[in-house]
């Protein structure tokens, strides 16, 4: 059997591969911000949103290319995030996946814009016929993902809140704070990655609720994993900046219920994930691979 390693190595190196056709150069100097953009896009990564996108859509019988478009828009919409999220006025990181950061490697006016690029980006490859025929199931992506990565209840409003929760004292509301944070910060990306898929495979409402759980169990035990490693991960194999939530005073699931507390909750979550999505039959197993690889990484 192929481990989950090696099959998300592979499809990542697949995506990869298919990633520089979307970066056509312009001939004049506004190429610098094009170039910041397949920069942050390219710089490495583990792929798991695009991997997601595949994986469920994979469950319907589509293959790579059916679902590439919709995986590598919000591949662009999650760099850019993350080129946003280094910048000074935000988390202030000079490295991300081992590199230098857009700001670092450009400057801070390019990387604001190429972090813009990359969200408008997202859109325009979602709403070309090449994604889907059917414009009706493009419609659908799109404002999907525009809802995902929003300032009312998606990635942009879980983004303030977790600016806003560095200056908030840790009291009895800080668990349902940080829930929602991760709720609307990671883990809407993380639920478009999987409902996305059911929208491409035309899934029942059944299927697709399915896959919505099970993308929020994953979610949350991604967003634990990720407060563990910047506690006791190798800043080596993170490729960022460690222990920066607690020197920012940040409330995270690790400083709320302590390191083994959350790693219990967070083996609790998967448990339930991999019940969830194996109601697909033998074809989720990697899906239920991928559910422990989320806990176990060390990156």
């Amino acid at each position: 059997m192929t481990d989950i390693k090696t099959t998300i190595s592979e499809y990542s190196a697949k995506f990869n591969q298919a990633l520089p056709s979307f970066f056509p150069l312009p001939q004049g100097a506004e190429k610098r911000v094009v170039e910041a953009m397949q920069y942050s896009v390219m710089n490495g990564g583990k792929r798991l949103r695009p991997f997601l996108v595949y994986e469920t859509a994979h469950l319907f019988g589509l293959d790579f290319n059916a679902s590439l478009r919709t995986a590598a828009a919000l591949e662009m919409l999650h760099s850019y995030s993350l080129i946003h999220d280094d910048l000074p006025a935000m988390d202030n990181d000079d490295l991300r996946r081992g590199k230098p950061t857009c700001h670092k490697q450009f400057d801070e006016a390019t990387a604001i814009l190429a972090g813009d690029g990359l969200l408008t980006y997202a859109f325009e490859i979602l709403s070309a016929p090449e994604t889907c025929a059917d414009a009706q199931t493009r419609c659908e992506l799109i404002s999907l993902l525009a809802s995902g990565a929003g300032a009312f209840d998606g990635m942009v409003a879980g983004q303030m809140l977790d600016l806003i929760a560095e200056d908030l004292p840790q009291n009895e509301n800080s668990e349902q704070l940080i829930k929602r944070i991760e709720e609307m910060k990671t883990g809407r990306l993380i639920r478009y990655a999987c409902e996305a898929g059911a929208v491409l495979g035309h899934a029942t409402s059944a299927q697709r609720q399915a896959l919505v759980d099970y993308s929020r169990k994953i979610g949350i035990a991604f967003q634990i994993a990720d407060d563990i490693l910047d506690v006791e991960g190798e800043q080596a194999l993170v490729g960022k900046t460690l222990n920066k939530d607690s020197a920012q005073g940040k409330v995270t699931f690790v400083s709320l219920y302590g390191l083994n507390n959350a790693k219990q909750i967070a083996n609790q979550l998967i448990a339930d994930a991999k019940q969830i999505i194996s109601t697909f039959g033998p074809a989720s197993q990697t899906l239920q691979d991928l559910a422990d690889f989320i806990i176990n990484r060390k990156y």
